[in-house]
């Protein structure tokens, strides 16, 4: 990348931002990409056609927004700072780019409109929910940007410092591909932290085995597991015996004397049961967190 390329996306930034008197606020997570290397690279993961429709959050004056609908059919672009947004208008309004859907509203709230590819550098504080929002809908990809750490423990192995409830309730959604680093001076603001680009593709694991006998993984038995993962990873160095007994009222129990007889009717019943709740939470693959779900479900 030529220093030359690269200073005249931030030289366009500043002067939008200066001629319309903005200040970016961090906080907010408003940290703009002023690197046209790495932007190129992202329209370029997203493998865009003229039969794709794209969803984008938190475009802001449209860095990633104009690109995406050159290459695109439409972008639905989704901004919830009113003045931003109404910056983003007239620009493409001056520029006569027609096929972009501009949506001023908040992003976890909204109902999104059909799309079938998502391309965003998300605003980092609504990381988590956007990510899961993402997930109800059926799509073919996404290339996101995330605060490294996030990123990170999207992917988390087990057993690993990065393994976490976000790791595990990832894993029956969605295939998760670490891409590229952007480091701070990508950005203006520069923030404090990396980031990474990731690829999502949707996944849909149906079944599981358990002792040989097949169960399946609908929407019933994924919220169950929701809530164990939860209630396990509020302590995950201690065993999930332990784990599940001390987050008790996040799978619907009061009473500590109850869930302790719960669960030893169900080690009396099954040896594999007693032998997961002995292990613990950070050494418990998502496979047999789905396990304890289903052997826990008639119960919660």
């Amino acid at each position: 990348m030529s220093e030359k390329t690269k200073l005249s996306l931030a030289k366009e930034t500043k002067q939008i931002l200066q001629e319309n008197g903005i200040i970016l606020n961090k906080n907010l997570g408003q940290n703009y990409l002023i690197d046209d290397f790495k932007r190129k690279k992202i329209i370029k993961y997203a493998k865009l056609s003229k039969e794709d429709i794209v969803l984008e959050i938190g475009p802001g004056i449209g860095t990633l927004t104009i690109e995406l609908a050159k290459n695109a059919k439409k972008v639905i672009a989704i901004e919830q700072d009113a003045t931003i947004f109404n910056i983003l208008k007239k620009r493409l309004e001056r520029e006569g780019i027609d096929n972009i859907e501009l949506i001023n509203e908040d992003a976890v709230k909204v109902d999104f409109p059909e799309f079938n590819k998502i391309v965003s550098n998300l605003p980092y504080q609504i990381s988590s929910p956007i990510s899961f929002k993402f997930l109800k809908h059926k799509f073919d990809l996404a290339i996101l940007m995330y605060q490294k750490e996030f990123a990170d423990r999207m992917n988390g192995k087990v057993g690993t410092k990065q393994y976490s409830r976000l790791s595990a309730m990832l894993y029956f959604k969605a295939d998760v591909k670490f891409l590229t680093k952007v480091s701070p001076e990508s950005f203006i603001p520069s923030p404090k932290v990396d980031s990474s680009v990731i690829q999502l593709k949707p996944k849909d694991i149906k079944t599981i085995k358990i002792d040989g006998e097949e169960f399946k993984i609908n929407d019933e038995s994924y919220k169950i597991y929701s809530k164990v993962v939860k209630a396990l990873f509020q302590h995950r160095n201690k065993k999930s015996k332990n784990a599940l007994i001390d987050s008790r009222h996040m799978i619907g129990f009061k009473d500590k004397k109850e869930l302790k007889s719960v669960l030893k009717h169900l080690e009396d019943k099954n040896p594999k049961f007693k032998e997961l709740l002995l292990e613990r939470t950070i050494n418990l693959s998502p496979e047999s967190i789905m396990e304890l779900s289903i052997l826990l479900k008639d119960h919660l």
